[in-house]
């Protein structure tokens, strides 16, 4: 765990060290903002809640995650200090969960300094705060989701352009799995068993719920496998291709 938490140390204060963090969460809070009051009509809806804020947050996290996770193995990789990595005293697993807790770190300071759009509501009105909480902790999982699939496809590949292309995709097969699109346009033919089935992979479909307040075992669970399974997909990738 002590080497875990100098892996956490290191990448995190790399973000800051570079314009990465400062632009990541400049341009998330700034299209947070716009999403929710221009396209999601906060004021307009009359309702003391942040609804049409977190709803848009699996379409921002759908670029932005794996353009922050692009970097994090392919870099390493590219210029070859993976090798030095590699012949510290740590496990390829303490390396992985290091980054990827630094990153989520990022992600989670990211949600924090929204807190304005919080208090706003609670100004102009009195909400349930119990549901913006959950709704908070619902959309950080989800974020780690994202990362974690960003990472795996950042080890895949030496060129940052190629995994992010690759981790959008599949980030988006998981959101777009989800949607009433695509329900709709595998109802025809497909018995409602595998329907429900399909829906069940979605990021949509676990989110909406958290989104609403509602912290179900099924839906925190979901997400923290799928972190841990993209997690692990990744150390296997970086065990293969640790010589190359």
């Amino acid at each position: 765990m002590n080497h875990t938490l100098i892996i956490f140390r290191r990448e995190f204060a790399s973000f800051f060290a570079t314009p990465v963090a400062y632009v990541f969460i400049a341009i998330f809070l700034i299209l947070s903002g716009v999403f929710a009051f221009s396209f999601g009509g906060l004021y307009e809806r009359g309702q003391a809640d942040l609804l049409p804020f977190f709803n848009f947050h699996p379409w921002l996290y759908l670029f932005l995650v794996p353009a922050m996770a692009m970097r994090t193995w392919s870099e390493e990789r590219k210029s070859g200090t993976i090798e030095l990595l590699m012949t510290l005293p740590i496990t390829i697993w303490q390396a992985m969960l290091g980054k990827f807790l630094a990153a989520w770190a990022v992600l989670g300071l990211s949600l924090l300094l929204t807190f304005p759009l919080w208090i706003t509501v609670n100004y102009l009105g009195q909400p349930d705060n119990g549901i913006i909480v959950a709704a908070y902790i619902g959309s950080w999982l989800m974020a780690g989701a994202f990362l974690a699939i960003g990472l795996c496809m950042s080890a895949l590949s030496k060129s940052q352009v190629v995994a992010f292309i690759l981790a959008v995709v599949l980030c988006f097969i998981f959101v777009l799995s989800g949607s009433d699109m695509v329900l709709d346009a595998f109802k025809e033919w497909l018995p409602t068993v595998l329907l429900d089935t399909l829906a069940s992979f979605s990021f949509l479909t676990h989110f909406q719920a958290m989104a609403k307040g509602v912290l179900a075992l099924n839906d925190v669970g979901y997400f923290l496998i799928v972190i841990g399974v993209w997690l692990y997909a990744g150390l296997r990738v970086i065990e293969q291709k640790k010589a190359d």
